[in-house]
């Protein structure tokens, strides 16, 4: 039901009527190139971010997405690498783990891609899992959403019924590639048409993407590695569907022009796998597996392979989720003396001495991560998540906000910060956090009404006060302009 979803929250906003629960246009930085494609003349790059925006929204909303800093900064960190070499630097692209085991990988409007963790999963190398992601950057460079919106027209609602049929017959199904197919069929267009421009759209993408794998380093050829395994998954499903309806190229096709293009690529220098990638693969494996208790996995895995990092990683995960934080301690310990730079250890082994009872030893396990990598985001959330269950608000809103003004916080990061100034007693901070956490949801009347407790807050500063009212005006004068003129100028930003 994902892609229900997803499409729901598009109609939502093309019949919104502008009450001021509209998402905010984007700012500057998230442009996307212009390829010299009249699209926009149908869907503008400001309108593709706010129907993007809104889509995501719907997705945290029901709990799809996997709120996990560690994993949330790897993939933003691979996709970074490969975005770097598909445009010139000014759009934004933004990527999101999708709590769901199925195999599928999606762009959204506005430059928004999600992955499954089912795909990470499934992946067997960096270069694999950084395959999808470059084919992935390929549409949403390539602008495929506002083409094919410029290709199909306006939808009436009796299309939107048929749309909607189409997407619940994927789900039943199973099959994702039958989805496009039947909402082109739904257009009341050339129906062969309509399937080959989609055909045309996965191999621009394929094409582009593998080009951009190679030059950010990795090896290109995990794309076709890619193809393979997901070809070898499937193995007969989705035999029955017709041929005319899937309009995804036929996998067998799609690997022997990866590899072709491969080879006619001139050599790139190349990477090894980090040793991220395998850690984030096992993190993964323990936040979404439906028996909370994997020791039995790991014990079994790690009889012939008992020093390999990802496993003892995941072991230890694995003890701490069931109990046994005492055991991840040690076994963290270990891994922390053979990769003492390595961040996302340091995190977990603080979390697991503050578990077990060693809160003295956790917090400065938590200083001592802070030293190495000053502002790292999952470090220092968990260890502001650490201060607030031990009663130390005020430090925690202090290495919130250090690290806030300096990366752009995720909403459920901006409800951290809102919960840690509040216990501190800071309730004009409070308020106007909220009013930034609806803001990033695209409610800018909630956010105006945070913004009018804020400024009624006792013990306001001039600065603060200031700043309260500044942003109130700001956003009321994007809501004026909003009701006068949907040309989706960009939003105000923080």
């Amino acid at each position: 039901m994902l892609l229900l979803t997803l499409f729901a929250a598009g109609s939502a906003l093309a019949q919104s009527s502008g009450n001021g629960d509209v998402p905010l246009g984007p700012p500057s930085a998230t442009s996307l190139p212009d390829l010299g494609s009249t699209a926009d003349s149908v869907l503008s790059r400001a309108d593709e971010y706010q129907i993007g925006r809104m889509m995501v929204r719907n997705l945290r909303e029901e709990n799809a997405i996997l709120e996990d800093p560690e994993t949330a900064e790897y993939l933003q960190s691979v996709g970074d690498r490969i975005g770097a070499e598909a445009q010139d630097g000014k759009a934004r692209l933004t990527f999101f783990a999708v709590r769901d085991q199925s195999i599928n990988a999606f762009a959204l409007p506005g430059g928004f891609i999600g992955v499954n963790t089912g795909l990470i999963l499934l992946s067997n190398t960096e270069s694999e899992l950084a395959g999808v992601m470059a084919h992935e950057i390929g549409h949403v460079v390539q602008r495929h959403i506002a083409r094919a919106v410029q290709a199909q027209g306006r939808n009436s609602l009796a299309t939107l019924a048929a749309m909607l049929g189409g997407i619940l017959i994927g789900a039943v199904t199973g099959n994702a590639d039958v989805v496009p197919g039947v909402i082109a069929l739904a257009q009341g267009t050339a129906m062969q048409q309509q399937i080959n421009f989609t055909r045309m759209e996965e191999h621009e993408a394929d094409r582009v993407g593998i080009g951009y794998l190679a030059a950010a380093g990795f090896d290109p050829n995990g794309m076709a590695g890619f193809f393979s395994t997901l070809m070898r998954e499937r193995g007969v499903a989705g035999e029955n569907i017709p041929s005319l309806l899937l309009t995804h190229p036929v996998d067998t096709v799609r690997v022997a022009e990866a590899r072709a293009r491969v080879a006619s690529m001139p050599a790139y220098p190349r990477r090894p796998d980090s040793v991220t990638y395998s850690l984030v693969r096992e993190r993964i494996r323990i936040l979404s597996a439906k028996d909370t208790d994997q020791r039995a996995y790991y014990a079994k895995l790690r009889e012939s392979d008992p020093n390999n990092p990802a496993l003892v990683y995941g072991a230890a995960l694995s003890e701490m989720q069931s109990g046994s934080s005492t055991e991840a301690v040690l076994m963290l310990q270990q891994l922390v003396a053979t990769k003492p730079q390595l961040t996302m250890l340091i995190t977990a082994l603080a979390q697991a001495q503050i578990a077990s009872g060693q809160v003295t030893e956790g917090m400065a396990t938590f200083e001592r991560g802070r030293e190495l990598s000053p502002r790292n985001v999952p470090l220092t959330v968990h260890y502001a998540e650490a201060l607030l269950d031990h009663d130390k608000p005020l430090k925690a809103h202090h290495i919130l906000l250090d690290l806030f003004n300096n990366v752009a916080p995720t909403p459920e990061q901006i409800k951290l910060i809102a919960l840690a100034a509040s216990s501190a007693g800071d309730i004009g901070d409070a308020y106007f956090y909220m009013a930034e956490y609806h803001i990033s949801g695209g409610d800018l009347m909630l956010a105006t009404t945070q913004l009018d407790l804020a400024l009624a807050a006792p013990n306001l500063t001039q600065v603060q006060r200031k700043r309260f009212l500044a942003r109130r005006d700001e956003i009321r004068a994007y809501l004026r302009e909003q009701r006068s003129d949907r040309s989706g100028r960009a939003s105000p930003t923080g």
